[in-house]
């Protein structure tokens, strides 16, 4: 006969089997689980009486769960009650379903119930990744869990159990790292790495579908100088404000990088032709030229741009940015016109014609003017 005394599942099949706890044979999918399962085992199946047992699930850390083989739940510790939202006393004897509601993240479809699985499979499960638990409130929670059968002393299912916990500031934290190794901590753009794995995606994508695509090797003409007579706190304003002008010049599927200091790379996913890479490249150095107003001034800058086309320049990522950052040497030493494409639908380049200057605010106030170009 199965019972739950003190809410702590036990087989009784005489009168001394009350005070025996279950064994609760768990593995964990996640570090932490796995500990905490494997602690519960042995304080559980050691403990001297069920009170005991229950003292110990009721201290721990982390939300367990029981339920009997119908999936009606029959026992909650603390944490499990907060983190659902149901007090164990009224969660007892309902379908888990009812109680502990787990959808994915990205698609907010419910998930497989693990402890069924657990109970037909007689083996552990656990929930994929990204999974969300609903709290009766509706709160939202990210949870790791796994769930194990619980048998009887002769090793027959009578049950489950999920032990489960909050993820989501651990998620958050990873999130957070992935994207800083990820993005430029100046500007915010995607670095050369993941820039490199979008480029890399874009090549795979446009082989099957029979189109083109571009990369724009782009720096910024003298910013030494600017760093030099204005400041680094001047150069790292121009440098937003010139990834705020790139970002706003392409379309969302497109990739604005910072490449290094003054280099930025832009990836057009979709061109028709290689014109049309140097129509966006022409339209991003207006962009530049246009003037940066950095603590309350009008500074000018110019910049240099060489194109490299899939699959006339290249049939890979790195071929690609080879030949772009070979065009850009080529445009900065042509710096009063466009030579031509390098090959039928490859290389552009151009360099707009001003050279980098300050122009006085209305106040008159300006900054040290910059020599003019070697045009």
């Amino acid at each position: 006969m199965t019972r739950c005394t003190g809410g702590v599942c036990s087989v009784a099949h005489d009168p001394q089997a009350r005070s025996r706890a279950s064994r609760l044979p768990l593995s964990a999918s996640a570090r932490t689980t796995r500990s905490t399962c494997i602690t519960l085992r042995a304080i559980v199946t050691n403990s001297a009486n069920a009170f005991g047992a229950q003292a110990t699930l009721d201290s721990i850390g982390d939300a367990v769960l029981s339920t009997d083989l119908a999936g009606k739940i029959t026992y909650m510790n603390p944490v499990a009650e907060r983190m659902t939202g149901w007090p164990a006393a009224e969660a007892a004897g309902r379908p888990l379903r009812e109680v502990m509601r787990i959808i994915d993240a990205d698609s907010r479809e419910p998930v497989w119930d693990p402890l069924a699985l657990a109970v037909r499979s007689n083996a552990s499960a656990g929930v994929g990744e990204n999974c969300l638990l609903i709290g009766r409130d509706g709160r939202e929670v990210a949870i790791e869990d796994t769930a194990a059968p619980i048998h009887d002393r002769h090793g027959r299912v009578i049950g489950a159990v999920i032990v489960f916990h909050d993820v989501g500031a651990a998620r958050a934290l990873s999130l957070q790292m992935s994207h800083l190794a990820q993005h430029d901590m100046l500007t915010g753009l995607p670095n050369r790495l993941l820039l490199t794995d979008r480029l890399d995606r874009a090549i795979v994508s446009a082989h099957r579908r029979g189109s083109l695509l571009a990369v724009l090797f782009m720096d910024l003409d003298r910013f030494k100088y600017i760093n030099d007579r204005l400041g680094h706190a001047v150069g790292d304003q121009v440098l937003r404000s010139v990834a705020g002008r790139l970002v706003a010049g392409v379309r969302r599927s497109d990739t604005v990088s910072r490449h290094g200091g003054d280099e930025f790379v832009v990836l057009l996913t979709e061109v028709a032709c290689a014109e049309d890479a140097a129509f966006s490249a022409d339209n991003l150095l207006a962009r530049i030229a246009a003037p940066h107003c950095i603590e309350g001034q009008d500074l000018y800058v110019t910049a240099s741009v060489g194109i490299g086309v899939y699959p006339a320049d290249g049939t890979d990522a790195e071929t690609i940015l080879k030949k772009a950052d070979f065009a850009l040497l080529r445009a900065k030493a042509h710096r009063r016109a466009r030579p031509p494409l390098a090959t039928a639908a490859a290389t552009a380049s151009q360099v707009a014609s001003k050279a980098s200057r300050v122009k006085p605010a209305p106040d008159g106030n300006q900054f040290p003017l910059l020599p003019p170009a070697n045009v």
